[in-house]
């Protein structure tokens, strides 16, 4: 797995073990929160989502897209590339899939490499 942030494996799976469960997105945002010592209602307004919505992610009842995952990860100051990355494993895992999903940021988009 490539996660070229201030999050690395070694990191993930430390969490993991605090944590005592397979870390998924909400977990880490959850974690995020804590370590930071913000309320709920504080980090959905930073977030700019309701209070009951982050409390669904938090608590895995609620999967969202791997865009809304890359902006949530732009405003905290964390991997895009991690959260995207868990966002999609919680949707595989929530489908019963077998499937380890990983993920690399692309050197520039498919816009840029056709300007070139």
């Amino acid at each position: 797995m490539s996660i070229k942030s201030k999050m690395t494996e070694k990191t993930l799976k430390e969490m993991e073990k605090m944590l005592g469960v397979k870390l998924t997105l909400g977990k880490l945002i959850w974690a995020i929160r804590q370590a930071d010592n913000v309320s709920q209602m504080d980090f959905a307004d930073i977030l700019g989502i309701s209070k009951q919505q982050l409390c669904d992610i938090e608590h895995n009842r609620k999967c969202i897209s791997p865009k809304l995952a890359a902006k949530y990860a732009e405003i905290l100051g964390y991997s895009k590339e991690q959260f995207i990355r868990l966002t999609l494993q919680d949707l595989v895992n929530r489908d019963g899939l077998n499937v380890q999903i990983e993920v690399s940021a692309c050197k520039g988009s498919a816009k840029h490499r056709k300007a070139a």
